[in-house]
């Protein structure tokens, strides 16, 4: 009540910081008349003067209103465009570092050239994240036009161009590219040798193009780049054989949690069937030596059961291809990774591929909270605006459109079935096209677009389909949607970067009229016929109502529900939307109420007849909001475990570069031999120790080890006298002799390049092993709730345990493959690393929980599969019990919680 009161007195925050940005706009005004007086030249000269300006120690800020007012004239003489004020409001937010919510229509592609250019003038770098390749091809394309009058250079990140061509679009001014390309591109070159071979520059300001898909829907599956592992196709091929001979009775499916299980008789019963085949020859299904049955065929039931053809993924080209289920995309090269990829291969019948293990990993959360300043535009973002600011930090701005919203949002309408929902869906078409007014129809799979596609066929009404199979042509068909009486199916609209013009695109028109036709008078008469078309369908359109927008069911998102109605009324224009929703989609199923079937047959709800009022809008939304809190736990929670990861992975990043970055490693490699004597040391010789304690032995097994060398040690524990400070120094010395020989026999160069290239593939080897032993306790770690344990803490304390034996096993490998190997001359070249075979992959933890309950799922060292459980236990340390710690290294913090080394704890001697 009070804050009502505030709001009508105050205004909201909102209409506060929109009151803030007008004072700014009246000022980048104010300067028009004087920028626009000046010639060509002269307008190109700005940036020059902007970055002395800069270099004598003025800020970004202070030349905000002149450079805005600069890349307003020169895109008004380039592009034929203007900026409204609404725009320069749009491009301060983003320059302030904040999201920008700007209605479709609003011409966000141009609102990002004022930002961009302001912070390009650096010279740093500014990135532009885009949804896909297209539009990022487009945009630099387009926008390119303003930023080359003015002296900037543009690149473009794009799916398949060669390094080379990547490093040179990175060290443009401004460079345009998907949220995966970006993501990958830091992953790859935080594997590569040299530093001249990484293609990305330090991070500095990035304007993420549809924020809410990248960094909220997109954010639930991080960026994996794998490796091949062992070949298991033959299990997928059988177990996908026998599945089938199970019922739905032998199995539980909970489409809520995206999970199924077999039931007792369920379990029984695949036992009997892999007990008929062969395949289960010994014991239970759940038995130890079982457990990679068991794997396989929970895997392939999710496949079946979980997963739809033309749903979730397509298969073409001998491929199954996953859909991104926010764009409708296609995910060309992206995997389900843990096996289940390859048992949808299986269950389709196209070529299994091998199975892969993870070589690196970030989320979008941790790759984009990389740069110093980010900022974001979308037409929904509100919805989202907690998150926003308590994951990345930045405020949601919701910007005035430019002409006030005309569209006219119609309740929905409810049925009982799908059948009549359709129905009901092509009699509105029909009555559209009638009165000649373009529908844009919009569904949440290929399947619903298809089967729409077909019943509209049958009653030999005209349309164009756009979905995943149809990706080449999205931006003509998109474009021409608005044309008199047009109907187009879309699968879904995040993220399409396309106006639908009433009356048609006359760009993309015009190129499709023009193809391939050289005479210029020819030109000019198909230029002048072509956009008297186009005016009179506008006309025609404008009073038919405009767009028509039709949803065949509600989105789990609020916001793709937005986008799509989004698409009609732009600037203004007159436009309408519906959604038409039946008492089995998905959401209504799985989410709304399960009474509402009997309440409307009791209501006497006939054939053919819809429920229609604005509680049923509020029911819904409260359905939708409960799916997003529930996606947005997921991303929480998937963040928590990526955050100890990414502190690590820093750590390593950062290493790696260091040594690169460094001529020649001697002193790092003397250290860590140094280093691993003195563990030796202790561990054998603890202080304070009598001579009779010493473990002189293990000394000389280990040394002989390690360091290649066949020292006589027992024999100096037995001179009068000496201490252990004095074997150290015998040891030191003896090892650095060694290594002095080995330069003396190799040569210095061989032997610091020998040095560089192994310290980096070991480090980079001992790092994947790591990424795979906290895959393991992130799948098991969730057990110790039922030890009233928080399976987050657990798994922070021993991933920094795990981290802290990564070092110490480094180290070890470093110095004992360096003691032990033999070089052969050859070309410095030849001794680069060869780069291995790489996948990126899409990884959506959600399955996750699938699999966690079950107890089994990963293999040991010799590819077996151990029970999730077992896994548990074996890496479960009791802080009280001694006996449940293991070996602990001597330097390793103390298992009992103290804080202290474990040398210096329960470890300490005397």
């Amino acid at each position: 009540m009070l804050g009502a009161l505030a709001r009508t007195l105050f205004g909201s925050a909102n209409d506060r910081v929109v009151k803030r940005l007008r004072k700014r706009v009246e000022a980048i005004n104010a300067l028009e008349p004087a920028i626009a007086a000046l010639s060509d030249e002269e307008l190109r000269g700005k940036t020059a003067e902007f970055r002395g300006r800069l270099a004598e120690g003025a800020t970004l800020d202070d030349l905000l209103e002149e450079a805005f007012a600069t890349v307003r004239e020169t895109a008004r003489r380039t592009l034929g465009l203007r900026p409204f004020d609404v725009q320069l409001m749009g491009g301060i937010v983003l320059h302030e570092g904040m999201i920008s919510e700007m209605k479709t229509g609003e011409g966000k592609t141009l609102v990002a050239t004022l930002p961009v250019y302001l912070n390009a003038l650096e010279g740093k770098g500014v990135h532009v994240v885009t949804v896909n390749d297209y539009l990022a091809r487009r945009d630099a394309a387009w926008m390119s036009k303003v930023y080359n009058f003015l002296g900037l250079s543009v690149g473009t990140i794009l799916n398949g161009i060669y390094d080379d061509d990547r490093r040179a679009a990175y060290a443009a001014d401004i460079t345009y590219g998907t949220n995966n390309e970006f993501g990958f591109d830091y992953l790859r070159d935080n594997m590569k040798f040299r530093l001249e071979d990484m293609v990305q520059r330090d991070f500095n300001y990035a304007i993420v193009d549809e924020v809410d898909s990248i960094l909220v829907d997109e954010a639930r599956t991080p960026l994996i780049i794998s490796g091949p592992a062992e070949d298991s196709s033959e299990l997928y091929k059988a177990m996908n054989v026998l599945l089938p001979r199970l019922t739905p009775e032998d199995y539980e499916k909970d489409e809520k949690q995206r999970s199924v299980t077999l039931t007792e008789e369920g379990t029984e019963k695949m036992e009997q069937i892999l007990r008929e085949v062969g395949m289960l020859t010994q014991g239970n299904l759940y038995d130890t030596h079982n457990v990679s049955l068991v794997h396989h065929m929970n895997q392939a039931l999710r496949a079946h059961q979980l997963f739809q053809r033309d749903v979730d993924y397509i298969v073409k080209n001998d491929k199954v291809v996953i859909i991104d289920e926010f764009t409708g995309r296609m995910m060309e090269g992206r995997r389900y990774s843990e096996g289940l990829h390859q048992a949808l291969e299986a269950k389709e019948g196209v070529t299994i591929q091998q199975e892969n293990q993870t070589l690196a990993s970030i989320t979008f959360q941790n790759y984009f909270r990389l740069y110093p300043k980010l900022a974001g535009m979308t037409g929904t973002a509100m919805t989202e605006a907690a998150e926003f600011g308590e994951i990345y930090g930045l405020e949601v701005v919701e910007m005035p459109t430019n002409v006030p919203m005309a569209r006219k949002d119609h309740d929905d309408e409810v049925y009982r079935s799908q059948r009549e929902k359709f129905d009901a869906i092509i009699d509105l078409i029909e009555e559209a096209q009638k009165r000649r007014q373009p529908v844009l129809v919009g569904t949440v799979s290929i399947e619903k677009s298809e089967m729409l596609s077909e019943a509209l066929k049958q009653r030999k009404m005209p349309h164009e389909v756009l979905n995943a199979r149809y990706h080449e042509q999205e931006a003509f068909i998109i474009s021409q949607a608005g044309r008199p009486g047009a109907v187009t199916i879309a699968t879904n609209m995040a993220g399409r970067g396309t106006d639908i013009q009433l009356g048609g695109n006359l760009d993309m028109a015009l190129a499709a009229r023009l193809e391939g036709v050289q005479d210029e008078a020819e030109i000019a008469r198909i230029t002048a016929e072509v956009t008297a078309e186009i005016e009179e369908g506008r006309r025609i359109v404008k009073e038919a109502g405009g767009l028509y927008v039709v949803g065949t069911e509600r989105h789990e998102s609020r916001r793709i529900d937005n986008q799509l109605r989004g698409r009609s009324g732009r600037q203004g224009d007159p436009g309408a939307s519906k959604f038409f929703l039946a008492l089995d989609d998905d959401l209504m199923r799985i989410f709304g109420s399960e009474r509402m079937e009997g309440m409307l047959q009791k209501l006497g709800l006939k054939e053919g007849e819809a429920i229609v009022h604005p509680w049923i809008n509020k029911a819904l939304e409260k359905a939708q909001q409960k799916v997003e809190a529930r996606n947005f736990d997921i991303r929480k929670q998937l963040l928590k475990y990526d955050d100890v990861m990414n502190d690590q992975r820093k750590v390593i990043y950062e290493q790696r570069k260091e040594i690169m970055r460094a001529t020649e490693v001697q002193h790092t490699i003397a250290d860590m031999r140094h280093e691993v004597i003195d563990e030796l040391i202790e561990a054998c010789i603890p202080p304070n120790a009598y001579a009779e304690q010493w473990d002189t032995e293990k000394l000389h097994q280990e040394v002989a080890r390690l360091f290649n060398l066949d020292l006589p040690i027992a024999e100096w524990a037995k001179e009068e006298g000496i201490a252990d400070q004095e074997i150290k120094e015998r040891l030191i010395s003896a090892v650095d002799r060694k290594m002095a020989e080995k330069v003396a026999n190799y040569g210095p160069d061989i032997m610091r390049m020998a040095e560089k290239s192994l310290l980096l593939q070991i480090l980079d080897q001992c790092w994947k092993d790591h990424l795979l032993h906290l895959d393991h306790l992130r799948q098991g770690v969730s057990l110790r709730a039922y030890a009233q344990k928080d399976p987050l803490n657990e798994y922070k304390r021993e991933a920094f345990l795990m981290f802290d034996a990564l070092l110490t096993r480094m180290r070890e490998t470093v110095i004992s493959v360096l003691a032990h190997v033999e070089l052969r001359v050859q070309r410095p070249e030849d001794m680069e690393p060869k780069p291995q075979e790489m996948h990126e992959t899409r990884h959506d933890p959600a399955f996750d929980e699938v699999v966690d309950e079950q107890g089994y799922g990963t293999t040991d060292a010799d590819g077996a599969v151990i029970p999730r459980a077992a896994r548990s236990i074996a890496v479960e340390v009791d802080p009280n019990d001694p006996s449940t710690w293991g070996k602990v290294q001597r330097n390793a913090l103390c298992p009992c919680g103290s804080g202290k080394k474990f040398k210096h704890c329960h470890g300490k001697i005397g």
